[in-house]
């Protein structure tokens, strides 16, 4: 059975950020809760409360609830109106298909004022004589019963015939309460003698666990024992059989059994119902068989490739950057915390909400250069994982390839400044021009230039000519 719980309150006020001090409606339908509380207390905003089809027996706990305008308790158990005196704004209030009885409590909504609006169909109240004309003789302020309105010539007419109806009401009332009291007994006594029956049911079972208990100590022969073994797994399964048939009959005997239109018996079906609902849960409970996880890696090393999730995936080879490329479809709308990836150098793992997703790659890969992206858009995972350019392998073998390569590096650059190249001046053999070598011969010219002194021609040229007006050039 339900009750009123904050935390209830809470899961059913997500439309206010599950605040509860300032809720103004509140639905709290089909929880089996039997009695009316807290709400007083925890949400005194109120304006709009749902509690039908639940197990409630009384109206109470809500006189607190100043700004309460629509209350909603069809289909319960309630039997009579009250304490709903400080409820001062209530316009509108429904008591559809529960145990009414005493029409005279509806004096008690003369306080509310504003109410406007009441439901009261499928009440026993309603089956009696002048129902309507007592209703609407005793609430002054009512606009609309049972959804039909009422008209000022009803009004006048109720009015009129109040003391008669008034006097037939009361006879009816205390004849259904002669009756009510009546029922309310054989329901006791019915019950009492389910429990006797439950508790002998118990007495007669061979054990809590349904076997036979004996002496620990006390041996049986070989050959009796292992007759014993042989039928044993027989004679369970004919009795487990023998009390399912029991049990569905049982069942069937109490659906097709005729009950009165009670509390109690209201209670009694849901009874039933939880215990069919209890059986039901043992039993899948004994037929779930626990499920083995999932092999991801095989016991000499091997890599399987999983996609346990179902999801659509690609993987592309990228040679221009090196790159290994997996697109995995994940879900759209789901949220990046229940995704987790995990880069392996020869294969990748991701899990999506618990579930393994593996592939083994065709190269090797460098794990810690890899990246991981969730598109935006379409929201699949992008897994970007740079290939290794050289075969990495372990031991001494690796450490020789190295060092031979770095012996023979050293050669080549010693070989390199070993070699003395010449200047060839014959331009017959000068096959392309060397250009470091022209720089340099260039840089060398112009030191041998700016060293040498500037030759000065003499009589010895036959082109000189001496001209003793020039001055000297020093």
């Amino acid at each position: 059975m339900g009750r009123i719980t904050e935390d209830l309150i809470r899961r059913n006020a997500e439309h206010n950020d599950c605040i509860i001090f300032s809720l103004e409606e509140l639905s709290l339908h089909q929880q089996e809760i039997e009695k009316l509380e807290h709400i007083d207390k925890w949400c005194r905003d109120l304006k709009i409360l749902y509690l039908q089809n639940n197990l409630i027996g009384k109206i109470e706990n809500v006189s607190r609830l100043k700004k309460l305008e629509y209350l909603n308790l069809a289909l319960n158990n309630i039997e009579k109106i009250e304490n709903l005196e400080g409820c001062e704004r209530l316009t509108k209030l429904d008591l559809t298909i529960n145990f009414i009885g005493e029409l005279s409590s509806i004096k008690t909504l003369q306080h509310n004022i504003h109410l406007k609006e009441l439901f009261l169909m499928g009440n026993p109240c309603t089956d009696f004589d002048g129902y309507r004309q007592f209703v609407v003789a005793s609430l002054h302020q009512l606009k609309w019963l049972d959804g039909k309105e009422i008209e000022r010539s009803e009004r006048i007419q109720a009015l009129q015939n109040y003391p008669v109806i008034e006097q037939q009401v009361r006879e009816q009332e205390n004849a259904y309460c002669l009756k009510r009291a009546k029922d309310k007994e054989e329901a006791q006594r019915k019950l009492q003698e389910e429990r006797e029956d439950e508790d002998k049911r118990k007495r007669s079972d061979p054990g809590f666990d349904g076997r036979w208990y004996t002496d620990i100590n006390a041996t049986l022969p070989s050959s009796l024992e292992s007759k014993d073994n042989l039928q044993a797994p027989e004679i369970q399964e004919e009795e487990h059989n023998k009390k399912k048939l029991d049990e569905s009959e049982d069942d069937l005997e109490f659906w097709n059994k005729p009950s009165l239109f009670t509390p109690e018996s209201r209670l009694e079906t849901l009874r039933h119902t939880e215990k069919q609902r209890k059986k039901q849960e043992k039993l899948s409970e004994r037929k779930k068989k626990v499920k083995p996880p999932r092999t991801l890696i095989t016991e000499d090393g091997k890599v399987l490739n999983v996609n346990e999730p179902k999801l659509e995936f690609s993987l592309k080879d990228d040679e221009k950057r090196n790159q290994i490329i997996l697109d995995l479809a994940v879900y759209r709308y789901m949220d990046t915390s229940l995704i987790d990836v995990d880069v392996q150098p020869t294969y990748v793992r991701v899990m999506v909400k618990g579930k393994p997703f593996q592939l083994v790659l065709p190269a090797e890969v460098k794990p810690d250069s890899s990246s991981a992206k969730r598109s935006q858009t379409t929201g699949h995972l992008v897994i970007c994982m740079p290939k290794v350019e050289e075969i990495i392998t372990g031991g001494q073998q690796a450490f020789k390839s190295m060092k031979t390569t770095l012996d023979s590096s050293r050669e080549q650059t010693s070989s390199r400044s070993k070699r003395i190249e010449k200047l060839e001046v014959d331009p017959s053999k000068h096959s392309f021009p060397d250009v470091t070598n022209i720089v340099q011969e260039k840089k060398h010219t112009h030191k041998r230039l700016v060293s040498e002194p500037k030759i000065i021609p003499g009589d010895e040229d036959p082109d000189f000519e001496d001209n003793p007006e020039v001055p000297p050039l020093i």
